[in-house]
């Protein structure tokens, strides 16, 4: 990536804009290529879900994902450039993409701040392949034309634009002047109050009723006979209402409601979209350190603290829990054994609490190797056996096997790369695909030995309960 001794943000006139991206225009023509052109602007405090409000439109694709509890909040939307790629190679194929669009990038701002500089989005789907008529190809990538983001206190803008040698600089400018001058005093007046809908009228199990406890059983008899040690089953419900979801609407919801989750919306640019708020983080790179979390076993929460505390001392005496949670961590150290990482963490898990659950939680850091990509880790964690299963094999066909839906996006990393290499991804559960006046809400739970068809139904109603009352006013 070239980075000019630009600073837009100083001495910036409509003039110095155009002669800054004729000079681009003349790079491109040297370089016999088309340059990616990243303008970054440090701004006064901007709510990156309000400037989506303001600016989301449902033809558009668009990633929005907030942290409330990590500080941060990122949205980007319409696509200057976009990849996709199916296979077991996707991710190896998007890197090779990602490394060929930074060599022929060109950045001016404060790229040192957090979420400065072009950073590519991800959707990808739970499976490998993706059928030709699914809302989302197995892995879509895109750098926004617009991006805001906010990291505690800082808060950056991010133009992004595709230069060409003929390009029309006169009329680029003039619309990177009008977002520039729209970014340092923002006008929220223009967003409209997206309200979620009323509670649902129909509400369909996919499969048909008892087909859950089914699977269950079959699995458990696999399981017995030594096919593999544990499987995560799914169930997908489909919500009809008379209002229409507006993803945006159901996002204030998450964001208040759960702030120690990943608050999300990827959009398609044909109607849909894929919302949710997931606790599960996949791998975060930064610094040259990566972040990833052994996430398994489930426990309600109390209605008041001493009950709440019960729960949490039962999942933490639970042998069933410890057992599933000890094959998570166990996977993880295999799948990155080969990346000579060394492995940080502690001795035992601990609860994590969210709103509505409490899971056995264990983070896992390392030191990561020079020539190692956030990628190469995604490729490896995905998918986790706190989605698929272990061995992953087995236990990823016998979901194909049992579950009567195809996942899509459901359970597959999603998130972002930077022009530094780094990144953060996170598993796409508590999740539904909202289209027009229908939702499709997923929920899952791991069955190992020991496990009870009965018991894994009801740890799946708990969590349908919570994404059924975050979707609408029921």
């Amino acid at each position: 990536m070239k980075i000019l001794p630009v600073n837009p943000t100083e001495n910036v006139t409509p003039e110095s804009l155009r002669a800054f991206l004729a000079q681009c225009s003349a790079l491109a023509q040297a370089a016999g290529r088309p340059q990616l052109v990243s303008i970054s602007l440090a701004v006064d405090h901007l709510d990156p879900l309000a400037v989506l409000e303001s600016i989301f439109e449902p033809s558009e694709l668009h990633f929005y994902a907030e942290r409330p509890a990590q500080g941060f909040a990122v949205a980007g939307a319409e696509a200057v450039l976009e990849f996709t790629a199916t296979g077991p190679g996707r991710f190896t194929a998007a890197r090779d993409h990602i490394a060929r669009v930074l060599a022929d990038t060109i950045a001016v701002g404060p790229l040192a701040e957090p979420f400065a500089g072009p950073h590519f989005f991800f959707a990808n789907s739970f499976a490998h392949e993706s059928t030709a008529d699914a809302p989302f190809p197995a892995l879509r990538l895109f750098v926004p034309r617009w991006q805001v983001a906010r990291l505690g206190d800082s808060t950056v803008a991010v133009a992004n634009l595709l230069i060409t040698a003929d390009a029309p600089v006169e009329l680029i400018a003039a619309k990177v002047w009008k977002a520039h001058v729209k970014f340092r005093a923002f006008d929220y007046r223009s967003a409209q109050r997206k309200d979620r809908p009323s509670a649902p009228k129909q509400a369909e199990e996919i499969g048909g009723d008892g087909s859950y406890q089914r699977g269950v059983s079959q699995a458990l008899q696999e399981i017995a006979r030594g096919d593999y040690h544990k499987v995560v089953l799914a169930r997908a419900r489909r919500l009809t209402t008379t209002e229409e979801f507006h993803p945006l609407g159901v996002l204030n919801h998450l964001r208040q409601h759960y702030p120690a989750c990943y608050a999300f919306s990827i959009a398609n640019g044909h109607g849909q979209s894929f919302i949710g708020a997931s606790p599960e983080r996949l791998v975060r790179v930064a610094g040259g350190r990566m972040h990833t979390e052994a996430l398994a076993g489930s426990a309600p929460r109390g209605g008041s603290a001493s009950e709440d505390a019960a729960f949490a001392r039962a999942l933490l005496l639970s042998e069933k829990d410890q057992r599933e949670h000890r094959l998570v961590r166990e996977s993880i150290a295999r799948r990155v054994a080969d990346l000579g990482l060394k492995l940080e963490h502690a001795d035992q898990p601990r609860v994590l609490g969210l709103a509505n659950v409490q899971h056995l939680h264990l983070p896992i850091s390392a030191t990561l190797p020079a020539d190692v990509h956030i990628l190469d880790l995604v490729a490896r964690l995905h998918p986790t056996p706190a989605v698929g299963g272990t061995p992953r094999e087995p236990a990823v066909a016998a979901i194909a096997r049992l579950e009567p839906f195809a996942r899509g996006l459901y359970a597959g990393p999603h998130g972002w790369v930077d022009h530094r290499g780094g990144g953060e991804f996170f598993v796409g559960i508590r999740s539904a695909l909202v289209d027009g006046r229908s939702a499709t809400v997923y929920a899952g739970a791991g069955i190992v030995a020991g496990s009870s068809p009965e018991k894994e139904f009801a740890e799946t109603e708990l969590k349908f309960k919570a994404l059924i009352e975050a979707l609408t006013n029921s």
